[in-house]
């Protein structure tokens, strides 16, 4: 779950994005910072948002930048006022005080995301496409090249780069940024961002200062989680065991939660686990079964669905309680213990599927496989 859905499902909607409700977990880091910005205290020259992906980082930060571009912030401190010029091109994409790389991670409009997508699908492959969507999401050293005339210009005021998955930045990249790092120019604001902030160079990691977005309080959580769902989730009610499973099984970030309840596969648990039991008992093949779940599920969604049973299968051969208590594991396995050796091998080549993926195999090859492991187990 890529952390671009982190907001209403998803954040490329600019509208939603710069000028949304500020998330509950926020408020104090908020205050602090535009409290500082307000009295005319400077913010540190470059800030790094990193952490696990749900945790609302890019919707701080594009939040945040609108907010010090805009024209009226010191009459509007709960938010950028979403109708001043600088705003205006912020909806539009088109402000000048503005950039990002990878740019495809700029917010956009609705529409403009809706017209990029008929002009690639229309002129492209599908394995064309994603080749281009994997080396535009790199960043490179002549990107951040291209950005020293937008950082030195000078007297152009308050000017904001993001780099958006920073840990994707080549070691040339990261090497070519150390330079603006150590040379901090006024007016000038670096917001990185990154879902794996172990993958970034030291030297870059100390140049910045983190924002604390990480703590999120259980109940503040259980509360955006239940109030964001409606306690609805797959058209079916859920409690309040349910929550907080969703939030457990998401590592506490609540914008993952809701992603995973709303995902396609996610209400299908019991029947992955009864095409398991169908399968080792030799009661279905694995051939009927791939036809099966092609009709349910894209083989992704389904690889991310068996991810999540081989967690809590593993955890079972361990000797630890299943964190999925709405589903009855454990009842299944009672005189059958899986090899956990035969369980490593299927999540590796689950791993492998998503890699052959990105290499345009075929969803149905890459199912048939699949099945054919998973009768093994």
């Amino acid at each position: 779950m890529n952390d671009m859905m982190e907001f209403n499902g998803g954040e490329h909607m600019a509208e939603s994005i710069y000028f949304a409700p500020l998330l509950p977990w926020h408020q104090a880091l908020w205050s602090q910072l535009t409290t500082r910005v307000t009295a005319q205290q400077s913010l540190p020259h470059a800030l790094l948002a990193a952490g696990m992906q749900g945790m609302g980082k890019r919707a701080f930060v594009w939040r945040l930048v609108a907010w010090l571009l805009c024209h009226q912030r010191a009459t509007h401190p709960q938010g950028a006022c979403a109708e001043c010029e600088s705003c205006q091109w912020l909806k539009s994409g088109t402000h000048p005080n503005l950039q990002t790389l990878p740019l495809v991670s700029m917010p956009v409009s609705v529409e403009s995301a809706d017209a990029k997508e008929k002009s690639s699908s229309s002129a492209k492959s599908k394995k064309s496409t994603k080749a281009a969507s994997n080396s535009a999401l790199k960043i490179k050293v002549d990107d951040i090249r291209a950005l020293q005339p937008f950082i030195y210009q000078g007297g152009q005021g308050l000017r904001i780069c993001v780099l958006d998955q920073a840990e994707k930045m080549t070691v040339a990249a990261a090497n070519a940024l150390l330079k603006t790092l150590e040379e901090p120019q006024a007016q000038v604001h670096l917001f990185l961002i990154s879902d794996a902030p172990a993958q970034l160079l030291p030297t870059i990691k100390s140049r910045v200062q983190q924002l604390a977005l990480q703590t999120i309080q259980p109940t503040v959580a259980i509360d955006y989680v239940t109030e964001t769902l409606g306690s609805i989730v797959n058209r079916e009610a859920v409690g309040t065991a349910e929550i907080a499973q969703l939030i457990q099984l998401a590592n506490g970030a609540p914008l993952a939660a809701i992603a995973l309840a709303n995902t396609p596969w996610y209400s299908k648990r019991d029947m992955w686990i009864v095409t398991w039991q169908a399968l080792r008992s030799g009661k279905r093949s694995s051939v009927a079964a791939s036809d099966y779940w092609q009709k349910q599920l894209g083989i992704v969604e389904f690889t991310q669905l068996s991810e999540l049973m081989m967690l809590d299968m593993r955890r079972i051969c361990l000797g630890l309680n299943a964190l999925q208590k709405d589903i009855d594991l454990s009842a299944i396995t009672d005189g059958y213990e899986p090899d956990s050796g035969m369980l490593e091998t299927f999540s590796k080549s689950l791993q492998q599927t998503k890699i052959a993926l990105q290499q345009n195999v075929q969803e149905k090859f890459a199912y048939d496989k699949l099945m054919q492991e998973l009768a093994n187990l």
